[in-house]
């Protein structure tokens, strides 16, 4: 997190002094591709209960979610789009599966609840770094495992749900990388906060015009 007086880095912020590749890069259709993914496993698991299927899709989210990520330092392919995109697609997936486990039982509501408001205080700082001219701030290495954990878990926990011996053995392990998944996801939402009231105090708000002015210009 950047030090008391500096700009924090944003997702709209690229290291050095890396091209900007635009929309149409293969990491970024790979993140497409995951926001897709969303849907479908909704209707995978909510319409048909069709969970081994439901349970595919997640593990080729998490897998495309590591993979998108080096394609695009291995195909010099980093773009501010992306930056944007594989958050959102993050995003997406931390409260679609966690509202279908809860309909479904696999998950009580009140984790749900914990999940959800952590990303509900999150999004309220949002305008605080559009009214300095900024975006969205950088993901942490520890949000990031944070939720990589959360991704594990909750495939772990579909794959335990049910009467077979092997959703039996796995029972157990899903929980425990759950709670570990979501004190780590807790815990990097109070950093997220501390860094947005860092960059508020340490920044001026700007005008409309100066805003605007901000969005324009190249990083």
């Amino acid at each position: 997190m950047a030090p008391q007086g500096e700009r924090p880095a944003t997702a709209a912020t690229l290291s050095g002094a890396a091209p900007d590749h635009g929309i149409w890069t293969i990491p970024n259709l790979i993140s497409g591709l995951r926001i897709l993914g969303v849907p479908l496993f909704l209707y995978l698991i909510l319409g048909l209960e069709a969970d081994g299927w439901a349970l595919a899709v997640l593990l080729i989210s998490g897998g495309t979610d590591w993979l998108d990520g080096k394609l695009a330092r291995w195909l010099n392919q980093m773009s501010r789009f992306g930056a944007l995109l594989d958050p959102i697609a993050d995003r997406l997936y931390m409260i679609a599966i966690p509202l279908a486990f809860a309909a479904r039982g696999i998950i009580p509501w009140w984790l749900v609840a914990i999940l959800l408001l952590r990303e509900a205080l999150l999004a309220a700082t949002l305008p605080f770094y559009k009214s300095r001219g900024l975006g969205p701030p950088e993901v942490h290495y520890l949000g990031k495992a944070a939720t990589f954990t959360l991704m594990i878990a909750l495939p772990v926990m579909l794959a335990g749900f049910g009467d077979s011996a092997v959703a039996t053995a796995l029972h157990p392990w899903g929980w425990a990388l759950m709670t570990w998944g979501v004190v780590l996801y807790v815990w990097t939402g109070f950093l997220y906060l501390a860094q947005a009231v860092r960059m508020a105090r340490a920044l001026p708000h700007l005008s409309r015009a100066a805003r605007a002015e901000a969005d324009t210009t190249p990083r």
